[in-house]
């Protein structure tokens, strides 16, 4: 028996759309067992595939039936929203909607279950008449640092939130803060939520031995996104070069323009802009860098977090609650706590970063022992349990349907 799983995410499986979500996304893509077939509905980046009509592509091995439901260039996903009417989340979600018969058909399967990333997806997702996963990546709340659209209307949010929420069969949320909410303020919610957090390839994220250079070596992977705040994290570069008398590089991998905080401008001079990369890429990036550094006011679980320690680099970071089983002072990096003051939160991330530096150096870190935390949290440890969860809720839903043969898609490589 072969199960059927629909994914809603607004990414180009082809495209350079990069961050926690669309890694989680990927590894559904290209980790999904033998009994399980993947409809991914996204975005078409390129604007070579008719919209509305599924294709057969090849991703990293695997083969997965693609929809694209609405043209969106790469360019402009990439760049915050200032209006509602450029929002990709409302123009996927409208995509969507338009060709919700199509998606239905390709949705069905002897069993079927439906996978959503963002709640705003979810009254579509349950339109498909499967079960419904809704995944909760983020904690954000009223007052969070959020690029301008969603703190804006974080009213609409909410919202969202409260109507996924409601529809959704199983709620997994990535980190233990999410679940503890709902535990407190929505207990029919957290009846049917779990704890799981994201999962990182350990296989392509290999640990290796320090690189040799005399020049600290300091990687951030992802989105410079409001919440990060990506002003701290360059400050604290800026001090650090200063404190290492300008022996250390920043060496960040994604496509943001780091240019709008003004900040940046300082630290320029010593950044290596990576731009967009596959798995592969980030992964030989990060073992030829010593440390990462996380400054965020939010996360969930961040995908790059798990990669820089998979590969044995510490993380030097802000303190988040989730963060405190991977990151051990000594071990595999540092916590600071978040003072109220900008410049005490720099110069108090800038001297960890300094003994940090100096303990890499003098041999007191063991990548292999800094890769040992993120063991629980591994592909073939917990992308099964996902699986299972899907074709359990899948296998108890079946006898309200009837299953309907989903027509062939066309084949096209990729």
């Amino acid at each position: 028996m072969t199960h059927r799983i629909t994914l809603f995410h607004s990414i180009d499986p082809r495209g350079g759309k990069v961050g926690g979500v669309e890694t989680h996304v990927r590894l559904m893509l290209s980790r999904h067992p033998d009994n399980v077939s993947v409809l991914l509905v996204g975005i078409d980046e390129r604007g070579d595939l008719e919209i509305g009509k599924p294709v057969q592509i090849d991703f990293e091995g695997r083969r997965i039936d693609f929809l694209p439901v609405v043209h969106i260039p790469g360019e402009t996903m990439h760049a915050a929203a200032k209006r509602i009417t450029e929002s990709v989340t409302l123009r996927f979600t409208l995509g969507i909607m338009r060709h919700l018969l199509t998606i239905r058909r390709l949705s069905a399967g002897e069993t079927a279950s439906t996978e959503i990333e963002r709640f705003e997806q979810a009254i579509p997702a349950r339109l498909l008449g499967h079960p419904v996963v809704q995944l909760v990546h983020n904690e954000e709340t009223k007052g969070d640092k959020m690029d301008s659209l969603l703190g804006r209307h974080f009213w609409l949010h909410r919202l969202s939130e409260k109507i996924g929420l409601a529809l959704a069969t199983r709620v997994v949320g990535v980190n233990p803060n999410i679940i503890a909410r709902y535990e407190r303020e929505m207990p029919r919610v957290a009846r049917k939520s779990e704890f799981m957090t994201v999962s990182v390839d350990t296989e392509r994220f290999p640990a290796a031995p320090f690189p040799s250079s005399d020049v600290f070596r300091v990687v951030f992977a992802g989105r410079l996104d409001a919440f990060k705040d990506p002003p701290l994290m360059f400050e604290t570069l800026r001090r650090l070069h200063a404190k290492l008398d300008g022996k250390l590089e920043f060496h960040y991998v994604g496509t943001s323009d780091p240019h709008r905080d003004k900040e940046f401008a300082a630290i320029e001079p010593f950044t290596i802009r990576h731009g967009f990369q596959t798995g592969d890429g980030v992964s030989a990036i990060m073992r030829n860098c010593h440390s990462g550094i996380l400054t965020s006011y939010f996360e969930g679980m961040p995908c790059y977090l798990l990669e820089t320690l998979s590969s044995g680099r510490p993380m030097g970071a802000i303190r988040l609650p989730q963060y405190d089983p991977l990151i051990e002072t000594g071990v595999s990096g540092f916590l600071v706590e978040r003072p109220e003051d900008r410049e005490a939160a720099a110069e108090a991330m800038a001297n960890s970063f300094a003994r940090l530096a100096a303990d890499i150096a003098a041999g007191r870190l063991a990548p292999k022992t800094i890769r040992a935390k993120v063991t629980p949290y591994s592909v073939a440890v917990q992308m099964p349990k996902l699986f299972e969860r899907h074709i359990a809720l899948g296998r108890a839903g079946a006898p309200l349907r009837q299953p309907v043969a989903a027509r062939p898609v066309n084949s096209r490589s990729h």
